[in-house]
């Protein structure tokens, strides 16, 4: 989920230098309704439990116009783009901490069914994890080369919002027409958190600013090539069953839009981050804050969904370092190649072979992969998503500073695929040998089955149906690298060794980021790490290492996720021999949705017992 909409959402400002404690504790709490009545049966107080989610989600709908979009709903707010302030924030969390008290009052002893108990127990995580992260709301960085404001306000308008109709046009013009008095709520912001010790690393500048002018490059703005923005506009209109005229007089509004407000705040953002570049920080770790320790200890528990240290979680990274080392020494032989592992990783890198000359036979590779695993599963998995996947390469404005890949879930109604970015911006950075492992990951059987999964149950509350836990997603996505094998994947060598390097890599972030943020390692440091201890490219090993600098903790959550769930499959095929199937343990992961690794354990077991029992 991009940044963005996590901000639209009151999610992205999760550290900060000021809580709000006296705001939250003035809140009024909702209006305790009196609990069902025993006669009325669990079913009524499990309908009143679920219609209570509704109505928190709808409240919060209501405050956030680019979840809407997200979710495919188009209505009165789709012209606009909500309130980006840190007052939104706090009111964002009264809201929460209201309805928690109220679910609390009217269902706290409630004989609820098991799945209304799960939900129960899932928004009180929810609001807990929350309540952990919001006095570290405003430590994060507004503007960044991985998630920020500057390109994916566009990348929003030009990905999320449709244009089927002359009135979303006109909802698109808006937004262009708003776009000023969102970007100055986002530059207060970053000033705000500049003046308390909250900038990125003097690195980081220049990526964001390349993305901000690269947004207003091109016509109306100059005499290039029509800007992104611009481009997107014209193609929405012009497929528009309209007249010429009105197609015309469309495109003319926004083209003011673009010169008038959109233009201008470029220009805005661009003096500020020129005015923070001349004193941003060299140090690159969060340790450097003043709150940097415990907010990081909270970062990591927050994305692990454990209580590991960030001591533990180093060491496991090197633990698992050392194990994929020794595999793929294994294949270093069956390929016959004649060196040291360190000079195997050089021949990856340098070789010719490895690499492709034209994105257009990346792409074709990645979707024949896909196709070719999307075969395989019903064998393996009893419930499969209706969405699409396509496959798209990052657009050209941000590609220089985006990351290596990532998914977009589909939208609800259908109206949108899920869809695989891909950046292709240096092939260079894109091994051949990993092609295979990161469309399993991105896609098929990865985050695109997983979430299109969770997207389309619909008896699920809406907070349960769209959010998430990142162990839970990204350790789906990894294991789904492995699982691929299981699946008949893999059949070069080589694939297979990009499995091990893509296994390796996140073991390796596990050292990285808590070698950054605890440890007190330099950008330079984490990057001579992943160079002696990976195959990885070095364009791709330093965009990783600067997207973990300004991610605290995001990054541990995939193999901290994976660890578990391959602990979880082996006492399944322990306990269950010949009787496990992989379907019935897809099933007991996936359909209860995204859950913390406790729970999803506890699911787990009870389902291993289920099975044992014949129940």
């Amino acid at each position: 989920m991009s940044r963005l909409l996590l901000l639209s959402t009151s999610i992205l400002f999760a550290g900060g230098a000021l809580a709000a404690a006296p705001a939250l504790a003035q809140a009024e709490p909702a209006v305790a309704e009196a609990p069902p009545s025993p006669e009325s049966g669990a079913e009524d107080v499990d309908a009143a439990l679920a219609a209570f989610f509704e109505t928190y989600d709808e409240a919060e709908l209501a405050h956030s116009p680019l979840t809407k979009a997200y979710r495919g709903i188009r209505d009165e707010d789709y012209a606009r783009w909500g309130d980006m302030s840190d007052a939104e924030e706090i009111a964002s969390q009264v809201r929460l901490m209201a309805a928690l008290s109220e679910m609390r009052a009217r269902f706290g002893a409630a004989d609820l069914s098991p799945d209304s108990q799960l939900s129960y127990d899932l928004f009180e995580r929810m609001a807990a994890r929350r309540s952990a992260a919001f006095p570290y709301r405003r430590n994060g960085y507004v503007f960044d080369q991985m998630n920020g404001a500057q390109s994916q306000l566009p990348a929003f308008l030009i990905n999320i919002h449709r244009v089927s109709s002359v009135e979303d046009a006109e909802a698109y013009i808006s937004r262009l027409e708003g776009f000023g008095t969102a970007m100055d709520q986002l530059i207060e912001e970053a000033r705000y958190r500049a003046q308390h010790g909250v900038m990125p690393p003097d690195w980081v500048f220049p990526y964001i600013l390349s993305d901000a002018r690269n947004v207003i490059a091109g016509a109306p703005f100059d005499e290039g090539e029509d800007a992104p923005l611009f481009a997107d506009l014209q193609a929405k209109v012009n497929a528009l069953e309209i007249s010429d005229a009105d197609k015309a007089a469309l495109i003319e509004r926004g083209r003011q839009a673009l010169l008038t407000v959109v233009g201008p705040a470029y220009e805005r953002l661009v003096a500020m981050l020129e005015t923070q570049q001349a004193s941003a920080p060299t140090d690159d770790g969060i340790w450097r804050l003043e709150d940097g320790a415990d907010y990081y200890a909270e970062r990591l528990r927050y994305y692990t969904t454990t209580d590991l240290s960030a001591e533990e979680i180093h060491q496991i990274g090197l633990d698992n370092v050392a194990r994929i080392h020794g595999e793929m020494r294994a294949i270093m032989e069956q390929v016959g190649f004649e060196g040291s592992l360190q000079e195997f990783f050089t021949h990856l890198r340098e070789g010719d072979e490895f690499f492709y000359e034209t994105r257009e036979a990346y792409l074709a590779d990645a979707n024949a992969m896909i196709d070719a695993m999307r075969e395989r599963l019903p064998e393996y998995f009893g419930t499969l998503p209706e969405a699409d996947l396509v496959v798209r390469p990052v657009e050209a404005f941000r590609e220089r500073s985006a990351g290596k890949a990532f998914y977009n879930s589909p939208a609800p109604d259908g109206s949108r695929p899920g869809t695989y970015y891909v950046n292709l911006y240096n092939l260079r950075d894109m091994s051949r040998t990993e092609l295979e492992a990161l469309a399993y990951h991105e896609g098929i059987p990865g985050h695109h089955l997983q979430r299109a999964i969770q997207t389309e149950m619909q008896g699920l509350p809406p907070f349960r149906r769209f959010g998430g836990f990142t162990a839970y997603t990204e350790g789906w996505g990894l294991y789904a690298e492995e699982l691929g094998r299981d699946m008949g994947g893999y059949g070069n060598p080589y694939s297979d060794f990009g499995r091990l390097g893509m296994e390796l890599w996140r073991a390796c972030r596990l050292v990285v980021d808590t070698g950054i943020h605890n440890l007190r390692w330099s950008r330079e440091d984490a990057i001579q790490y992943l160079q002696e201890n990976t195959p990885n490219p070095e364009g791709d090993i330093r965009k990783a290492i600067e997207r973990y600098v300004v991610y605290p903790g995001q990054a541990t959550a995939y193999m901290i996720g994976k660890i578990r769930i391959m602990e979880l499959r082996q006492r399944a095929m322990d306990a269950l021999g010949d009787d496990f199937d992989y379907r019935d343990f897809h099933n007991a992961v996936l359909l209860s949705g995204p859950v913390p690794l406790d729970l999803l354990e506890e699911r787990v077991n009870a389902w291993i017992e289920s099975e044992r029992s014949g129940d």
